[in-house]
């Protein structure tokens, strides 16, 4: 039996050295188990982080196209709007230089090319406005307007565009006669519904267009319904953003800046009101607008305030010295001309210079220069480095700007730089003398 227990002892240990060499792997097979479950871990984690990625790069590429479509959409849109009106001036113009024009003909071809201006310029406004909201530089000033005709107005000018379309215009008006007068910002009351029935005239092809007025409790209540297109379920969310259009495919691109919709909402925030829309892709859409009404009461001390600042303007100007002497800074003629034809009755002397360097050396040879009316954008130097030169040696002089720069923060830059005031073209004359006037001691 002594042969048979050392073999049994055998086996032991043989068994023992193999469960020895089990206990040994088992450990490493479970990291190695547990490291291959970390890189699958992070694998898909990984592969979570790329899909997130590529679907940011989706959108962003998507954004892009997008913004590149309303980029060259936009830029269509300011070349046919500006064109489109600048073809009317040089035409009509054009047509004026004929002999034998009847007088009706004459007044006409005027009307004509004033409307093409104020078009023109309506739409660089469009573009100045929204810069000025979004830098919070619009002033509100309240006055009092007849909402009826204010109706029978926009009645009058979009009636030709919507005839030539074969639409039915239709003006509403709920107002009794005492709630037809109202107070509000007349410009941006204008501007407002003017933009919605434009926007309507934009997509309607067929059918009518009515514009209502009413009061609804302590709210002017007004819509714009249209039997267009209507607006799709996917361009209704952004329809209030800048440059975007309910179709910015190319074959409308030509129609509008974009910005009209923007700007009447903006202009409806401003005067703490709101505005909405219904629409049904195909079946037309209805802009609703409710601005507070005030009463016309609120507005009487406001009025009497204007109508004496008004006396107190021409009480200044009538009581200017006998020897004003002006300076116009202006290299483009017809601009200088008609700052000329606005102040002659109102200055002995009037002096021009058409650039920077010759501007500050009529001040500074002429220290008698009551005002000096300077452009910035002039040959030599431009305008703020000529405002500065001459502040070096000059202090009392009243320097106005009259300029076609009108973004945010060209006012404060020209203050800063020595201006008594700024004025953006095209300058009115009411406007202008009353800027003059206010800076007479």
């Amino acid at each position: 039996m002594p042969g048979r227990r050392r073999s049994d002892i055998r086996d032991k240990i043989i068994g023992l050295g193999e469960n020895s060499h089990k206990k040994s792997y088992y450990p490493q097979l479970v990291d190695q188990l547990e490291e291959i479950k970390r890189q699958k871990e992070s694998l898909e984690k990984k592969n979570h982080e790329l899909k997130n990625l590529l679907e940011q790069l989706s959108l962003s590429k998507e954004k892009a196209e997008e913004s590149e479509r309303l980029k060259s959409a936009f830029l269509a849109n300011m070349s046919h709007e500006i064109r489109t009106p600048m073809n009317g001036i040089m035409g009509f113009t054009d047509l004026l230089k004929k002999p034998g024009l009847s007088f009706e003909e004459h007044q006409q071809f005027i009307e004509i090319i004033q409307k093409s201006g104020e078009r023109m310029l309506n739409t660089i406004n469009d573009i100045i406005d929204i810069s000025k909201i979004d830098a919070g530089q619009i002033e509100v000033h309240f006055t009092t307007i007849n909402l009826r005709e204010e109706l029978e107005s926009f009645y009058n000018f979009f009636y030709p565009q919507a005839a030539k379309k074969t639409i039915d215009l239709k003006v509403t008006n709920r107002l009794t006669a005492n709630q037809e007068t109202f107070i509000t910002d007349a410009t941006k009351f204008s501007s407002i519904i003017t933009n919605l029935v434009r926007n309507a005239l934009k997509y309607t092809f067929s059918g009518s267009i009515e514009v209502l007025f009413e009061k609804k409790d302590n709210f002017f209540f007004c819509y714009v319904k249209d039997t267009g297109i209507g607006i799709p379920e996917d361009r209704k969310q952004a329809i209030f953003e800048r440059f975007i259009q309910g179709d910015i495919q190319d074959k409308r691109a030509l129609e509008g800046s974009g910005l009209g919709l923007a700007i009447a909402k903006s202009y409806v925030d401003i005067l703490d009101g709101k505005i909405w829309f219904e629409s049904v892709e195909g079946k037309g859409t209805t802009f609703f607008v409710n601005l507070p009404w005030k009463d016309k009461n609120a507005n009487l001390n406001q009025e009497t305030k204007n109508k004496k600042a008004i006396d107190v303007i021409e009480s200044k100007l009538s009581m200017l010295p006998s020897k004003f002497k002006v300076l116009i800074v202006e290299d483009d003629k017809v601009n200088a001309l008609y700052l000329n034809m606005l102040l002659k009755k109102h200055c002995s002397e009037l002096l021009l210079a058409t650039g920077g360097v010759e501007a500050v050396e009529k001040v500074r040879n002429n220290p008698d220069i009551d005002l000096v009316l300077l452009d910035i954008k002039i040959p030599d130097i431009n305008g703020y480095m000529a405002a500065d030169e001459i502040r070096k040696f000059n202090k009392h002089v009243i320097i106005i700007a009259q300029t076609a720069y009108a973004f945010p923060g060209d006012k404060q830059k020209a203050i800063a730089k020595g201006f008594n005031d700024y004025m953006v073209k095209p300058l009115n004359k009411n406007d202008l003398l009353a800027t003059i006037a206010k800076h007479i001691k």
